[in-house]
């Protein structure tokens, strides 16, 4: 089987700007406060494999549940697009980061146990990561475009969690400002990949420079 070298780099770098391991790291700190290095350790592998079966369940059953609600891949393709351009412009302009610091102070939160919420749902396995999902095996149906997708998830998700384990040094080397960077700068390739799910879907429908 032969895999398609450009699907997989959008594959993945769509993931790992929508899981943002860099910009979770400063929230994890503030989740798991005064616990110590083992405790740390526990929660961030356990909300790394609560999100990969959200994720993979989604993956298998997304779009099975789109055709059980009569909404078509092309449509989704254009609804997600946008919905993933809205997450790009709260990344430039941080409020995204702002709107997940609300979530971890706001709500009620397990301060034993945060790694299901709001670790796994919805700071990880949430609306964009999961619409990401069902868009990129929408682009690239069948057994390759479904092995490329979990492949590049499951490298993401442990990527994410190397960082939560590391997240005190690399706040220590990185600081607020580095991260604010990196952050934009990923932001920048998500709203070019945001674009091109929203002009694929309008091709599919008879619109646009794509369209047959």
């Amino acid at each position: 089987m032969i895999f398609d070298t450009a699907f997989m780099i959008t594959a993945l770098v769509t993931m790992f700007v929508v899981i943002d391991p860099i910009g979770l790291a400063p929230l994890f700190i503030a989740l798991t406060r005064g616990m110590t290095p083992a405790q740390r350790r526990r929660i961030a592998v356990r909300a790394t494999a609560v999100s990969a079966f959200i994720l993979a369940l989604f993956a298998f059953f997304g779009e099975a549940l789109l055709g059980f609600v009569v909404i078509s891949m092309p449509a989704f393709r254009i609804a997600g697009g946008i919905m993933l351009f809205v997450t790009d412009l709260d990344m430039l302009f941080a409020r995204r980061k702002k709107r997940r610091e609300d979530r971890t102070e706001g709500e009620e939160v397990d301060a034993d146990d945060p790694s299901v919420f709001p670790l796994a749902i919805p700071l990880i396995a949430g609306p964009g990561s999961i619409a990401s999902v069902i868009l990129l095996l929408g682009e690239k149906p069948g057994v390759e475009g479904m092995i490329t997708v979990l492949g590049i998830t499951a490298l993401a998700l442990l990527v994410m969690m190397s960082f939560l384990l590391a997240s005190s040094v690399l706040d220590r080397i990185l600081g607020k400002t580095g991260i604010d960077v990196i952050t934009r700068l990923l932001g920048m390739l998500l709203a070019a990949l945001s674009v091109q799910f929203v002009l694929d879907g309008l091709a599919a429908f008879g619109f646009g420079p794509g369209a047959g």
